[in-house]
């Protein structure tokens, strides 16, 4: 054997033994199927395509996401027919606590802190007719600004039947008395603030709700497009209602006053999994704990999906870049995740 040959074979078999506890941990879940969900809205589609990289990377195979709403997502996790999503916002789906409790887990974050919410109104009309709070919509020549199907009330791009935010928007309907001056649209979000943003840019008033992060503030920028205003104060449904503090934020850019009477507590947005797979399955749990994406990450992966960048092919391949752009600490998560599995 020439001196190059066996070279060779000592830095080969210097490389397998170096790869060798990887792969062997990577092993050990070979097999083990994992059944994700995601939710309806496609804001967080990127962050959950990361996820299953990463359990994919661990060796495990992870069948769809199924996309549900938040009440059977919940009750599926909680009696094993789903094992996780990353799509929790909490305190914002403290309702569905008594649901999940003692059969499935909050554990880790994707952004602790990073999900405002709230509603907004475009700059001209908050100039226009001094709009502070939602208070304001009981006055008539605001009303008929803002009511563009004709049913002599304000329209309100609102949250679709199921989602968490449309249990607070519903309260706050009732709790400051405006049934009789908002209408809330409760169709296909997307579909609706498409047609919020085409109102805008024909120099239309309109009001919607959002949250962050979402392409909608790429779209309609608070402090330049569009203003945040105020609740006329805090009340909120009785799962969050120890969380008023939490309802009132400084430094928001955008807007009406310092600080903001936003009227929804800050989220974070967490994984929530069922609590025997992560028993059965600690290295993803490792990994669910120490996984996170930055803010910053999330808002330009939606604004390119709502550029027309959202295919599936698209989101994998985004979640494939983002991974290779952290791979470092990518890789030392999914260390620590295998140790966990010894």
């Amino acid at each position: 054997m020439s001196r190059l040959t066996k070279s060779f074979a000592v830095f080969s078999t210097a490389a397998l033994i170096a790869c060798a506890p990887a792969a062997a941990q990577d092993e050990l879940h070979a097999g083990t199927t994992i059944n994700m969900a995601r939710a309806t809205w496609d804001t967080g589609w990127f962050q959950g395509e990361i996820y299953k990289q990463m359990l994919e990377e661990l060796g495990y195979t992870v069948d769809g996401p199924t996309t549900l709403d938040n009440p059977p997502f919940y009750l599926a996790v909680a009696q094993g027919d789903v094992d996780f999503w990353v799509d929790g916002s909490f305190p914002l789906h403290n309702n569905y606590r008594p649901t999940f409790e003692g059969k499935a887990e909050i554990v880790g974050a994707v952004a602790k802190g990073g999900a405002l919410e709230g509603y907004l109104v475009d700059k001209a009309s908050v100039e226009e007719f001094g709009i502070k709070t939602l208070e304001d919509f009981k006055r008539p020549e605001v009303q008929k600004a803002f009511d563009r199907d004709g049913d002599g009330k304000a329209d309100l791009v609102a949250c679709p039947p199921g989602w968490g935010c449309e249990v607070t928007i519903e309260h706050h309907l009732d709790a400051y008395g405006l049934r009789d001056y908002v209408n809330p649209i409760k169709a296909s979000y997307p579909a609706s603030m498409a047609d919020a943003v085409a109102a805008y840019e024909a120099g239309e008033p309109i009001l919607f709700y959002t949250w962050t992060p979402n392409w909608t503030v790429n779209e309609l920028v608070p402090g330049e497009d569009v203003m945040w205003i105020q609740v006329p104060r805090v009340d909120l449904p009785e799962a969050q209602a120890e969380l008023a503090d939490a309802a009132v934020v400084s430094g928001i850019e955008g807007c009406v006053a310092e600080p903001c009477v936003l009227g929804f507590p800050v989220n974070d947005i967490v994984p929530v999994a069922n609590s025997q797979f992560l028993d059965d399955n600690p290295a993803a749990a490792r990994l669910f704990e120490l996984a996170s994406i930055p803010l910053a990450d999330i808002f330009a992966q939606n604004a390119k999906m709502n550029a027309g960048a959202g295919s599936p092919d698209d989101i994998r391949q985004q979640a494939a870049d983002w991974i290779a752009e952290n791979r470092s600490v990518v890789d030392s998560w999914l260390e620590e995740a295998r140790a966990a599995a010894n």
